[in-house]
């Protein structure tokens, strides 16, 4: 019998946000192990709901939102959207501009497939989202990642963007907030960024799903807001920020000298019309959301439920010897570096393995996020702080005694397939 094999273009694809660790724990769970899943960026997933407004309004709305909409949304949506980056001060921005999508997942592949051609390269954060450097793959391009500074903050590194730029280089990538370190870009990096645009003829693509989650007074500037004289495609949407992580809101902006891209918007509005439109009863939210009160902001200050979570996990992980980690300003994600020699760490996909395995604690490792040293792992502080506790408590157990030992020498893709079979 003839067997069927994955696309060739998976063979460079990695995405372990939802990877063979988490398969393995899912078996845990099922085989009635309890596992603490600090892996995903799940709201719900930890008893943090969409307001109840926004339920409402959807329920109020969805006899009214059956069969499609327009491929690029509802009208109020994109209304809403518009005036949301006017407030901004993003320029040259008008409802034909406007994609809504089945979140920013899926707008991030849709962009992707609409600009690349075999060979082209997109210039992605290390760290990163893992998503942007599958996506760039997928539709034939080459991701190429520019290094981000832990001691600057995880500031992109200016300097080395501007060496991987080559004649083959379209777009740049930002991720502002970051996703995994919870930075929050200031002004000036911005600048930085865009110039770097500017001198070589370049896009920008900027991830600002997280725009809304600040501490610590730090202030969120829209990247496009800076550029006029750039083409600028900004992605958002309401999983985070309102925690409607499954209801799949989100939306695409073009902005700046969009007469350098109209070819490019025809391809999206092309690909946006083949997957006929975005969840329609969802869209409907979407106005309510950006003009209503937004709750959010009480669980980012002092005595908010996340801010506090991120106070614990920073000083715990601080507190643990041969961890250290900066304290991130935005999102709800953690970044700590671990001591490799001390710990003679040579795989951070062993050590998360190891560290589910012995205290049934899920974490993703650094490489996971397409970082180059095996010397992190991302938390997400979104559980309350007594799991959080749990939590802290068992990595503190596990690397009291921790060595590593390498009991896989085969590439990651091996590994998984061994892990997925057990």
């Amino acid at each position: 019998m003839k067997e069927f094999k994955k696309s060739s273009k998976l063979s460079n694809v990695r995405y372990e946000v939802r990877g063979p660790i988490v398969s393995l724990a899912d078996k845990m769970i099922a085989s009635g192990e309890s596992v603490l899943k600090l892996n995903i960026g799940n709201p719900a997933a930890f008893d943090l709901y969409a307001p109840d407004e926004i339920i409402k309004d959807m329920l109020f709305n969805v006899q009214q939102c059956q069969g499609y909409s327009d491929s690029k949304g509802l009208f109020p949506a994109r209304k809403a959207i518009m005036q949301h980056y006017q407030l901004r001060g993003v320029p040259n921005i008008c409802l034909d501009d406007i994609y809504t999508g089945n979140g920013v997942s899926e707008l991030i592949m849709l962009a992707m497939q609409a600009l690349l051609d075999n060979g082209d390269e997109v210039l992605v954060p290390a760290p990163d989202y893992p998503l942007w450097t599958a996506a760039v793959n997928l539709s034939g391009g080459n991701a190429v990642h520019y290094l981000c500074d832990e001691q600057a903050n995880w500031a992109p590194d200016i300097a080395d963007m501007r060496r991987k730029v080559t004649s083959n280089t379209k777009a740049i990538v930002v991720i502002n907030p970051n996703n995994p370190t919870g930075t929050v870009y200031p002004r000036e990096v911005l600048l930085d960024i865009i110039q770097v645009a500017r001198e070589n003829k370049l896009m920008i693509f900027c991830d600002e799903i997280y725009e809304q989650l600040l501490m610590d007074g730090v202030e969120h500037c829209s990247m496009a807001s800076l550029a006029p004289d750039i083409f600028v495609v900004t992605l958002n949407g309401l999983s985070k920020s309102h925690r409607a992580a499954g209801f799949r809101a989100g939306w695409m902006v073009f902005s700046g000298k969009k007469d350098m891209a109209h070819d490019y918007m025809e391809g999206v509005e092309m690909l946006a019309s083949m997957r006929l439109c975005a969840n329609v009863p969802a869209q409907s939210i979407i106005q309510t959301a950006l003009g209503g009160y937004q709750s959010l902001n009480e669980l980012m200050q002092p005595g908010g439920r996340i801010y506090e979570q991120r106070n614990y996990i920073y000083e715990r992980l601080n507190s643990i010897d041969g961890i250290s980690v900066g304290k991130p300003n935005g999102a709800f994600y953690i970044f700590p570096k671990l001591d490799v020699k001390k710990f003679n760490i040579t795989d951070d996909f062993q050590f998360a393995l190891d560290f589910l395995r012995q205290q049934k604690v899920l974490i993703v490792q650094g490489t996971g996020f397409n970082w180059v040293n095996h010397d992190h792992f991302r938390i997400v502080y979104l559980p309350r702080i007594e799991d959080l506790a749990k939590a802290m408590d068992r990595l503190e157990v596990f690397l009291s005694k921790y060595q590593q030992k390498i009991t896989f020498s085969a590439p990651v893709e091996e590994k998984a397939a061994e892990i997925t079979a057990e």
